[in-house]
């Protein structure tokens, strides 16, 4: 071999042409020779003749034959690489290391079979010998301005990586550190291949090493770096997709992130700008989730993670992400959460004293904290929950036997069975934190309708019968909530009107500005609204419409073929209007109509765009035609600005009644009395802001509105009512 390796030196081409098979017929005789050389007496030949066979070796890796090449690779693995270099009297073959060593690294200057070779043993090499410079001269060649010694060195490093994951003893974790900071630089190199290679290879190191750094990184506003950390990040959660270890030194790391940033700004402020931060990371999780093959495991191990640590912001972010995968587990989820509740029981008696000293130096807040979040937990994880899982009828851990129960004995459902019957017992306990009795009376709006609505219509008339303010906030949470995630039902409809009575209960009550009666109050409006917008959603509750009040007898409501809407607007403008309308001749106390005309303000509010034709079809045109004949001042002034509020939020939608309401308006900016004259005026004000489509519409009164409002602005006793129409006027004349 040696013989032929001169020779070669001399007449490189030729004999690299005619010589392969020579040369492989050497390496074979050196392979069987070796081959049969075991124990001590193999160690003693390799330590005696490694240096020889090593200086005949390397030249051979010039040839262009690859069997020759991976003849070679093999024959330095299975010999020289494989005896433990680190035994302290193996002096002669560290020696060898150090001949060699150098010799291989010169090779990765090219891109060729040879330096794919040196590839493979340098590898080998580093993942058995932790003690040498052999890692930091790969290291350092990462930063190398050669992009060829970038790529064979970078090609180094996932070959060790590949190495080591296959055995127990591997690199000190130093260097595993040198190797991840060298590969986290190459993130944004200017070579695309090397950056891939750079991804792949920090996917598949040990995240403890690589997470937190890949982490920060994401965060950098180079769109390159960030690209390359990005497939970095999601290939490391899917190479550890079943380890919840990871998941939690992800949440770990993005917590101590948060922790440390400092924001100058309110504690409100810094609550919003921390959850963007972690969503900027937490919104990749999608890309990952979909490989994690059993999600039970999982999901068991991040809701123990939330019930010990029920104050971690980050984790119920990160749980929200996942939140379809947790539907798909929901029966162990749901077990959990009931287990929970369960063995939390009623808010501690020490703790309800606690809350009588809390501007007193004994005031533990530290305890009624840490109790809060304890009782927050569950219930953040059934917040978190897609709707689908509470319409599963047939869960007992969710519902219990709620759907099976005479609604009439509502009151005995409250007890410790089923999720849902804890919800309702949390959302009206006396003792509950307000906190979680607000979001356990949301939640119970997500519960199916045909077990909640029955539950909170009893609880409602007994919330009413006895004026309990709290009970009744509760009730209407939930069934505002109900409204806004699953809409109006006609199945519903019997239970919801007996609902309307008792909130126009509530709203016939004497109340003051600011205290609790009023706040009922604008639930109660708010509730009503929401039932109007879910009619308006729904075309069939409109197919026979007309304008009538719903009446009520023996605690049944009877629709007829009436809709909220028209029971509504009926009891606004009830009884003064013809009696052919067939409307009742007991007028409603004008707070309660006052209230009736907040609900229509509150439903232009809230209507979806979906619904906004709709709602101006059936209610603009009632009001314009009937408000001449209102005989209250008040009620017409509180029509006006219905009216506004429907062409400031409906848009487009009020155009085919854009010119009456401003022929309307100028009326009663003429005639009106001062409330009648400030709604008039806001009316004007609104329609001349609108879409060009209806100040076409509007043209024909412009001349008009010029001249009442030229006067006003002169004369006009209130001051409110000068200063629009002179706005108005600057408007006009622009």
């Amino acid at each position: 071999m040696q013989s032929y390796a001169e020779r070669c030196s001399y007449r490189h081409e030729e004999y690299d042409e005619v010589g392969a098979e020579t040369r492989k017929f050497f390496l074979n005789c050196l392979c069987l020779l070796l081959g049969r050389l075991v124990g001590k007496r193999f160690e003693t030949t390799v330590l005696e003749y490694g240096s020889q066979i090593s200086q005949v070796l390397l030249p051979q890796l010039n040839c262009a034959d690859e069997d020759v090449i991976d003849g070679i690779v093999c024959i330095f693995k299975e010999t020289i690489f494989k005896l433990n270099c680190s035994d302290e009297n193996n002096l002669v073959e560290k020696e060898q290391f150090n001949v060699v060593i150098p010799l291989l690294l010169q090779l990765l200057d090219e891109r060729d079979g040879t330096a794919r070779a040196a590839v493979k043993l340098i590898a080998e090499y580093c993942s058995i010998n932790s003690e040498n410079h052999c890692v930091k001269e790969v290291i350092d060649r990462l930063a190398s301005g050669n992009t060829m010694q970038r790529r064979n060195a970078i090609d180094v490093i996932c070959e060790l990586i590949s190495i080591s994951s296959k055995t127990v003893n591997g690199l000190p974790h130093l260097k595993w550190e040198d190797i991840a900071n060298g590969l986290l630089r190459c993130l944004n190199d200017g070579d695309c291949t090397i950056r891939e290679l750079a991804s792949d290879s920090l996917s598949n190191m040990e995240p403890s090493i690589v997470l937190p750094r890949l982490v920060h990184i994401l965060y950098t506003s180079d769109r390159t770096l960030q690209s390359s950390a990005r497939k970095a990040f999601i290939g490391m959660l899917r190479s550890h997709k079943q380890k919840s270890e990871v998941i939690f030194m992800l949440l770990d790391c993005l917590s101590n992130l948060n922790s440390s940033l400092e924001i100058p700004k309110t504690t409100e402020e810094k609550v919003v700008e921390s959850k963007l931060e972690a969503d900027q990371v937490l919104r990749l999780t999608p890309e990952w989730s979909d490989s994690v093959g059993d999600w039970k495991t999982l999901v068991g191990s991040l809701i123990d993670k939330m019930f010990s640590e029920p104050s971690n912001a980050i984790l119920v972010r990160f749980l929200s992400y996942i939140s379809e995968h947790l539907a798909d587990t929901k029966d162990m989820v749901l077990d959990r959460i009931l287990l929970c509740m369960q063995e939390q029981g009623e808010v501690d008696k020490s703790l309800l004293a606690l809350r009588d000293t809390i501007n007193s130096p004994s005031y533990d807040d530290e305890r009624m904290q840490k109790s809060l979040f304890e009782r927050l937990s569950p219930l953040l994880i059934i917040k978190i929950l897609p709707l689908r899982v509470f319409d599963d009828l047939n869960s007992s851990i969710l519902y219990g036997q709620l759907l099976n129960q005479d609604n009439m004995h509502g009151a005995g459902i409250i007890d410790d069975g089923c999720v849902a019957a804890l919800l309702l017992k949390r959302a009206f306990s006396k003792t509950e934190f307000e906190d979680v009795r607000k979001l356990a009376a949301e939640l119970c709006g997500r519960l199916y309708p045909l077990v909640l609505l029955p539950i909170i219509r009893f609880h409602l008339e007994d919330a009413v019968c006895h004026q309990d303010i709290q009970k009744i906030k509760a009730c209407l949470f939930s069934v505002c909530t109900s409204l806004v995630v699953r809409g109006r039902h006609p199945t519903f409809d019997p239970v919801m009107l007996e609902i309307i009575k008792f909130l126009e209960v509530v709203l016939h009550w004497p109340s003051l500005d600011g205290d609790d009666v009023s706040k009922a109050q604008h639930g109660c409006i708010d509730c009503l609204a929401l039932m109007i917008c879910g009619e308006l959603q729904s075309p069939e509750s409109f197919s026979n419409f007309t304008l009538r009040k719903i009446t009520f007898s023996r605690g049944k409501g009877k629709t007829g073929s009436c809709s909220v809407l028209g029971h509504v607007i009926s009891q606004l403008i009830a009884n003064d209007v013809d009696s052919t309308s067939g409307l009742s001749n007991e007028p409603p106390a004008l707070p309660f109509r006052l209230c009736m005309a907040n609900v229509l303000i509150s439903v232009s509010q809230k209507i979806a765009e979906g619904g906004k034709k709709s709602f101006s079809q059936r209610a603009i045109p009632v009001l314009i035609h009937t408000i001449e004949v209102i005989l209250d001042a008040e009620i017409r002034a509180a029509c006006i600005q219905v009216l506004f509020s429907a062409v400031y939020h409906l848009k487009s939608a009020v155009l085919p009644y854009s010119y009456d309401l401003l022929k309307l308006s100028l009326k009663y900016l003429k005639e009106g009395t001062e409330k009648e004259r400030v709604a008039a005026a806001k009316l004007v004000a609104s329609l001349m802001a609108s879409e060009d489509v209806i100040l076409v519409s509007i043209s024909g009164g412009l001349v008009e509105a010029r001249s009442v409002l030229s006067t006003l602005s002169r004369t006009d006793p209130s001051k409110d009512v000068r200063e629009t129409c002179r706005k108005l006027m600057c408007i006009l004349s622009s």
